[in-house]
């Protein structure tokens, strides 16, 4: 059973494996393996994570939040409230534990702990930590409130994270959060409203963290359930249908998980808190585009089929490599990609995975992506089964 090997930078990583075999790495990141043994290679899809050694939280410096200088959003609505527990709420479902997501007021957190769910309010700003403490006092302990912020955990770039001892690993293991095999269900279920600002490194970043099961994903398929602007909404969901939406980040999302629209909410049902500590109706000062737009609560579950023998934690660097390279001429022809790819015949490739000569990258639906990945890498009678430019290297270890 395979399993990322903790504690080990990304380069080293690899040589953690047993067997000889000669390796492609990405210079950013651990990208593929070639000629593995199989037994190091096999039941991918049923693996566990395993965790760093526990520690404590001890003493943290203070630290001055930044976030009341940033206009976040919140929900306060006690209706939209409802109506947002509702749809989570699935009896069928035996996961009832949610990670909140800068909760402020409180509002949506108390309607999940009345319906009967354990409720970790992760909250940014200090402001709002006496409030959402005493509203945990008064609902039988069913509320953990820890000031971080959720979408600042686990930085790739290894800064500093603030509050400086808050680590998604530190805080799941203090919180007795345990880690479930990418087969099984649920562990838990986030709940928020997606950052505006520095969305999109957000929505690549936490995609590195479900391909390479790390951050949070160290614990399983954890589901999200994000407020999030429609535009961004329509370019997770776009497909060959949608074909300007449709792009690099579309597939990875949908290769990685199931995306659900879940309700269709207007900003103004939203209130900001400002500058001056006030919670406000959202005014002229916001943007006019982004006014004009919804907010769209979306459901991202990991697919328990997302790993393969030829798309695993180790290599999945290749397969984004592959798919940005296709959208940086996103009207070219998949055959002409494929020669600047891989030296797999590319002739062979179009007919493994039934696909004709004409066939453009707008084309190709997420599936097929996959499949296209999937089909290189087990191609035999190739020692190099990808072409690499000024980004990748071929390191022989």
């Amino acid at each position: 059973m395979w399993a990322p090997v903790a504690g080990l930078p990304p380069r080293l990583t690899l040589s953690a494996f047993s067997g000889a075999g000669r390796f492609c790495v990405l210079r950013h990141r651990a990208a593929r393996w070639k000629d593995v043994p199989a037994r190091n290679s096999r039941g991918l899809s049923d693996f566990h994570p395993q965790l760093l050694p526990s520690q404590g939280f001890g003493d943290s410096p203070s630290w001055l939040s930044k976030c009341r200088f940033e206009a976040r959003h919140y929900l306060i609505n006690p209706k939209l409230a409802e109506t947002v527990v509702q749809i989570l709420w699935d009896k069928q479902d035996a996961c009832k534990v949610f990670l909140e997501c800068n909760p402020g007021p409180g509002i949506l957190t108390q309607a999940l702990i009345e319906r009967g769910a354990r409720v970790i309010a992760l909250e940014s700003d200090r402001t709002f930590i006496p409030h959402l403490e005493s509203l945990g006092k008064n609902l039988d302990g069913k509320l953990d409130v820890v000031h971080c912020d959720f979408f600042k955990l686990d930085p790739r770039s290894h800064g500093v994270v603030k509050p400086p001892s808050v680590t998604s690993q530190l805080l799941f293991q203090n919180l007795g959060i345990e880690a479930l095999p990418w087969s099984r269900g649920i562990p838990l279920k986030v709940v928020g409203i997606f950052p505006t600002k520095n969305g999109r490194k957000t929505l690549w970043k936490l995609l590195h963290d479900i391909y390479s099961c790390t951050s949070i994903y160290r614990y399983g398929r954890v589901e999200l359930n994000l407020f999030i602007n429609e535009k961004e909404c329509q370019k997770l969901m776009a497909n060959p249908q949608t074909p300007r939406l449709y792009q690099a980040l579309s597939v990875l999302w949908q290769v990685a998980c199931e995306v659900e629209l879940l309700h269709v909410e207007p900003w103004s049902s939203f209130d900001i808190y400002t500058q001056s500590g006030q919670l406000e109706k959202p005014k002229c000062k916001e943007s006019l585009e982004e006014m004009k737009q919804n907010l769209c609560f979306i459901r991202l579950t990991p697919r328990r089929n997302l790993f393969t023998e030829n798309l695993t934690p180790v290599n999945y660097d290749v397969f984004f490599h592959m798919l940005k390279q296709c959208f940086m001429k996103r009207n070219a022809k998949l055959i002409d990609h494929l020669c600047s790819l891989s030296p797999v015949d590319a002739m062979d490739i179009l007919k493994q995975i039934r696909k004709k000569e004409k066939t453009k990258i707008t084309n190709m639906y997420p599936r097929d992506f996959k499949h296209l990945f999937e089909t290189i890498e087990c191609s035999k009678g190739y020692t190099c089964k990808w072409l690499y430019d000024d980004f990748m290297e071929d390191i022989i270890t």
